[in-house]
């Protein structure tokens, strides 16, 4: 009777031990997974896909998505204005690069929409879609397409929204947009 009992202990333990083991290895292939993504070298923010942007540690779908929305990059930091938070922003620098992948973006809806004279000439008049990836020049406003709102150059949100443009007050004006309430116009 007491051997038979021993018997189903140890076979429970064995089986406890058994899966726990298993367990632990499941796991550990997974973040071995994780890690060789991202050792085998550096990922490109402006060129990665969303599968391998989401290898990178504290990166999900949503921070992916977030990522690739906001490019072009010129520069780590610049996640920041993505809504990327500075703690992913400080895990994954030493995984990441930043090319040159402006060439292989895709025209904005905005900028495929208009009507261009010859593909070799600038647009004589700046193009607000496409300023709102690079500098926005003097006099020009920061408008959050979300909100409806535009900010001026000193304020903390000037660039800084998830989803805007930067564009001329006048046109933001006649696009229907209005100034932040608590903002000064600069002089």
């Amino acid at each position: 009777m007491r051997t038979l009992q021993a018997n189903r202990v140890l076979r429970f333990l064995f089986a406890t031990l058994l899966f726990g083991v298993m367990g632990v290895g499941f796991s550990a292939a997974q973040t071995s997974k994780k890690a060789t993504a991202t050792s085998t070298g550096k990922v490109d923010l402006n060129t990665a896909s969303e599968k391998d942007l989401d290898s990178l540690p504290g990166v999900g779908p949503a921070t992916a998505k977030k990522i690739i929305k906001g490019r072009p990059y010129s520069s780590v930091d610049d996640l920041s204005k993505a809504g990327v938070s500075a703690s992913t922003i400080k895990k994954i620098t030493p995984l990441v690069t930043v090319g040159s992948g402006r060439s292989e973006m895709p025209p904005t809806p905005a900028a495929a929409s208009q009507p261009s004279s010859t593909p070799s000439q600038p647009p004589s008049k700046p193009d607000t879609s496409s300023a709102s990836q690079g500098n926005p020049g003097p006099g020009m406003v920061w408008v959050n397409l979300d909100s409806g709102v535009y900010h001026y150059e000193n304020s903390r949100y000037y660039g800084k929204t998830k989803n805007g443009k930067y564009m001329s007050e006048t046109d933001a004006v006649k696009a229907g947009y209005r100034a932040a309430k608590n903002e000064k116009k600069p002089r």
